[in-house]
């Protein structure tokens, strides 16, 4: 941490990564600073053993200070988990809606209940963005596209299907826990048309 923000440096199986180009980590896009492989003799990395991250690869974001204060970013300890993923190229086959890691704010993780083979979680929906959230419309949660099951007063919900519970951080997502939220840009973009 410095006073303009901080580093993080990530371990990720991330290959053919260069210096400049974008990455999502929770859903906040960041450019990648550095990147490498720990070597057996890897820069600090908090209560984590340097002998589990022998060959790991590794990058290194920069959170600005205005990245620090929308995000939660800056309370991650060195194990915990975050869901990252590259930005898309304009060759890519899209899958969900368009998430650009403009993230619109922080919001908290209400209650997660198990319905059958699923699982819905109810979030706190803060009020600048409730105009964009309705029910079958798109959401972003820690980058992870959703769709919104139901909408209430001041708290949203989704259903969770089994692969992405298991591949995102929501399965460790408990009561209390902060979550990143992006508004659906095609909801921002007709509220602006229509305040014209």
């Amino acid at each position: 941490a410095d006073e303009e923000g901080r580093r993080l440096r990530i371990a990720a199986d991330v290959t053919d990564l260069e210096g400049g180009q974008s990455i999502a980590v929770n859903g906040v896009c960041l450019t990648v600073e550095a990147h490498g492989r720990f070597d057996g003799d890897p820069p600090s990395v908090g209560g984590l053993d340097p002998d589990d991250l022998g060959g790991q690869r590794w990058f290194e974001v920069f959170l600005a200070r205005e990245t620090v204060e929308r995000t939660y970013l800056d309370r991650l300890g060195a194990s915990d988990h975050v869901n990252v993923e590259r930005s898309l190229r304009a060759d890519d086959r899209l899958d969900g809606h368009f998430v650009q890691g403009h993230v619109d704010g922080t919001a908290r993780t209400v209650a997660v209940d198990r319905v059958g083979d699923d699982w819905r979680f109810t979030f706190s929906l803060p009020a600048d963005l409730a105009d964009y959230v309705v029910e079958k419309g798109s959401i972003a949660v820690d980058g992870v596209s959703l769709t919104v099951a139901a909408v209430r007063d001041e708290e949203f919900e989704v259903a969770i299907i089994p692969e992405t519970y298991r591949r995102t951080t929501l399965s460790e997502k408990a009561p209390g826990d902060p979550i990143h939220l992006e508004a659906d840009v095609v909801a921002k973009y007709v509220e602006s048309l229509v305040d014209r």
